[in-house]
């Protein structure tokens, strides 16, 4: 059959099993826009306050479901609008497809209204990007697209189409999506060595990541950790493959990871690490990370293994039949000293905690008991985000969207939206009010979608990450950390057509947020809390996880 440009976008997206898509129109995707109405209700598109808004709702749709998010952007401002959502994508490793219309074809390069080289642009944060200049290649576009990012480390890929692309014809023809690229499979010999390296340890860790929540080996991951007396922690992005209450699961490593979690790395003897890239938050100086412990590295990157951390077997492989054959072959042993020194490092972190009446963890340990497993949790990016990675009760995988490797500021209220959509499940978001502020205009999507979502923003009135360093580093300089401002979160909420509330202590939280999750569509939560409350443990600026910054430590410097 014979269709314009626009038509042939369309049918490829559903082609590629689109249900949904995020974008704001303009000039130079009139006709893709155009298009989608024609489509009825087979693809339903989401109009954000913002092309920001789009792409980040896209991130969190593909996070939530493990599916390809797609946005829609016109060009010029509406297509730079985009960067930051593709960067936060491709630091996370998100598989995504961005569209962006441009000019006429003849147009390009002759500084036209709202032209810009997009594709020029983003080639540093997009797995590849396409400039279709053929109408006759724009189908094979798309599908390659999709291909590309979600074929091996996932992430996005943008399509540039001119205008007069999507208005010529040509025939087009239904396919099915391309079969994606199979991962290597390792060696046998790298599964022997690696369990020789098990069978002489006394003290195995094993640590893994986005990669391994993406292959979906939470199962795999246990019976390894349970057959050779294992402890499990994972980075940010791992965070939900594993539940919270998995005895041998320590919770997040890192920079403001778990206590226990992170010295038991520190300590162990040997580190199994699963789809990670050993990022700076995670390891500190890496010169002195974890120098007692042999490393075991899979990845399905073969740039990552041996990038930041030095390992004694890196494997570029399929993660997931690396360690199905890995237990297979590992011989099952018991660890009791193990055993007791993790059991102590778990006590002193309980008790660093128990006898304090910290605010942030009480409420963000209500949200956990009072919300559906399936519910997605979604922050933004400062203490609020390490605190719900902190206490947190995860039970079911990808119910965790949260920026990790950009630390995207404002990419809560689009990715709580996408991930709602997406899971069709209702979202809580916590923020703060430094990251509410920055793309609060999506509370007007919310609104106008009935999404079930709930915003809890911690109001400290500060950059409360950025001041916890200035106190503990700075001598309490707080350069442009004070808001010092006066916005009634209740009132904004009403104002967009949301339920506000106010809460100045845990009963009042409590209260608020049972009301809140009766409601018929979004609501906002105002929570008070201190401004010197800090995220803890804390890693030293280059330090080593020999050396964290303690409870104690903190009370000391405030006293």
């Amino acid at each position: 059959m014979k269709l314009n440009g626009a038509m042939v976008l369309t049918e490829t997206l559903k082609e590629q099993g689109v249900d949904t898509v995020f974008g704001y129109p303009g000039a130079t995707v009139i006709d893709i826009y155009d298009a989608l109405m024609r489509e009825g209700s087979e693809i339903k598109h989401v109009l954000t306050a913002d092309e920001q808004g789009a792409v980040h709702a896209a991130d969190g749709y593909a996070r939530a479901t493990g599916k390809v998010g797609v946005a829609i952007a016109t060009s010029g401002p509406g297509a730079t609008n985009l960067v930051t959502g593709i960067a936060t994508a491709f630091l996370d490793s998100i598989p995504l497809v961005a569209i962006t219309g441009n000019v006429r074809s003849s147009l390009i390069g002759r500084d036209a209204f709202q032209e810009i080289d997009i594709t020029g642009i983003t080639i540093p944060i997009t797995k590849h990007n396409f400039f279709v200049d053929n109408i006759e290649d724009l189908a094979d576009t798309v599908r390659t697209a999709f291909e590309i990012a979600q074929s091996g480390r996932p992430g996005p890929v943008l399509i540039d189409i001119p205008q007069d692309i999507q208005q010529e014809e040509c025939e087009f023809e239904t396919k099915e999506p391309l079969a994606l690229q199979e991962i290597n499979k390792a060696p046998d010999e790298d599964i022997e060595k690696a369990a020789s390296m098990i069978r002489e340890a006394k003290r195995p860790y094993i640590y893994f990541g986005g990669g391994a929540l993406r292959a979906d080996m939470g199962a795999e991951i246990k019976k390894l950790a349970d057959k050779i007396g294992a402890y499990m922690g994972c980075s940010m992005m791992g965070l939900s493959l594993i539940p919270t209450d998995e005895p041998r699961f320590l919770g997040m490593q890192g920079m403001h990871g778990h206590f226990a979690s992170s010295v038991a790395l520190a300590k162990s003897d040997l580190l199994i690490a699963i789809g990670v890239r050993f990022s700076d938050r995670a390891t500190g100086n890496t010169d002195r990370f974890a120098l007692n412990p042999r490393k075991i590295h899979i990845d399905c990157d073969r740039t990552e293994i041996g990038k930041n951390v030095t390992v004694d077997l890196g494997v570029q492989c399929d993660i997931k039949d690396f360690i199905v054959r890995l237990t297979e072959k590992a011989e099952e042993q018991s660890l009791p000293e193990w055993d007791e020194r993790i059991a102590s490092l778990i006590a002193r972190e309980k008790d660093a905690y128990d006898d304090k009446d910290f605010l942030p963890r009480a409420a963000i340990e209500f949200i956990a008991d009072n919300v559906s497993d399936e519910t997605r949790l979604v922050t933004d990016v400062g203490q609020h985000q390490m605190w719900a990675a902190q206490f947190y009760k995860f039970k079911n995988k990808r119910t965790w969207i949260s920026s990790g490797g950009l630390g995207t500021m404002g990419f809560g209220m689009g990715a709580a939206m996408g991930a709602s959509f997406g899971s069709k499940k209702p979202s809580v978001l916590i923020t703060g009010d430094g990251s509410f502020g920055m793309n609060l205009n999506e509370l007007a999507t919310a609104v106008t979608y009935n999404v079930p979502l709930i915003v809890v923003i911690f109001r400290n009135n500060v950059l409360g990450m950025v001041r916890q360093w200035q106190t503990l580093f700075y001598d309490k300089r707080y350069s442009g950390t004070e808001l010092d401002r006066k916005t009634d979160f209740v009132a904004l909420a009403s104002a967009f057509g949301a339920k506000g509330y106010k809460a100045d202590n845990i009963d009042e939280f409590k209260s608020a947020f049972l009301d809140a999750l009766k409601a018929d569509g979004p609501c906002v939560i105002d929570l008070a809390i201190d401004e010197d409350a800090m995220v803890l443990p804390m890693l030293r600026p280059g330090g080593t996880f020999d050396n964290l910054v303690t409870w104690k430590e903190a009370e000391e410097n405030e006293e």
